[in-house]
């Protein structure tokens, strides 16, 4: 899947969380803004390796916690893996997100925030900043798709062979200011739909 947009002042690296966080919710078929936020909240860089009190790291663009990575070495997957620059580490986070919503208790932002925490105080505090800038990010895909400015367009493949097509980045300016009020926590996930039309 492609997702094209004009080019404006963003970082490369603002643009690819945006191209790849979108992707990566389309995917694994969960609320794009709920990715954005996330991989915002997380702020991580490729490379980056941060050390938790409980011995383990966060790494990466999505500060994947290494805890999960045990289960995912028999498939392969390495830390440098999430670690890297691109969009595998967004796959690998929405794939945790996607397992967190389907399988875990409690209400979609409980669920979510267990992507950082299970611990009821750290999730709470964790969810209750994810719950604004998941409005944040409603908001701007909400201007962002009715400006006309975004095309999403399912790549068909012919052969084996991997697409090559990159992405050109996403890079509408988020215009208007963010707010918050009681009326944030009236929240509707919002989602990508895409089509082979």
């Amino acid at each position: 899947m492609l997702v094209h947009a004009q080019p404006n002042n963003q970082s490369p690296q603002q643009q690819e969380r945006i191209v790849c966080s979108i992707t990566a919710a389309a995917k694994y078929d969960i609320p794009a803004n709920i990715v954005l936020a996330i991989a915002e909240k997380e702020g991580g860089k490729p490379g980056q390796w941060v050390r938790n009190t409980n011995g383990t790291h966060d790494v990466g663009p999505m500060q994947f916690n290494t805890s999960y990575l045990t289960q995912l070495a028999k498939y392969g997957i390495m830390p440098e893996d999430v670690a890297r620059s691109g969009c595998y580490p967004y796959d690998l986070a929405a794939w945790r997100l996607a397992v967190h919503i389907k399988d875990d208790k409690g209400d979609l932002w409980t669920k979510v925030a267990n992507y950082h925490s299970r611990t009821p105080y750290y999730n709470g505090v964790y969810k209750a900043d994810l719950m604004v800038r998941a409005n944040k990010w409603a908001d701007w895909l909400d201007a962002f798709l009715k400006g006309g400015i975004v095309e999403v367009v399912q790549v068909q493949k012919t052969d084996s062979t991997p697409v090559q097509a990159q992405p050109e980045p996403i890079t509408p300016v988020y215009k208007k200011p963010m707010q918050i009020h009681a009326a944030s926590m009236a929240y509707i996930p919002r989602k990508i739909m895409v089509s082979s039309d």
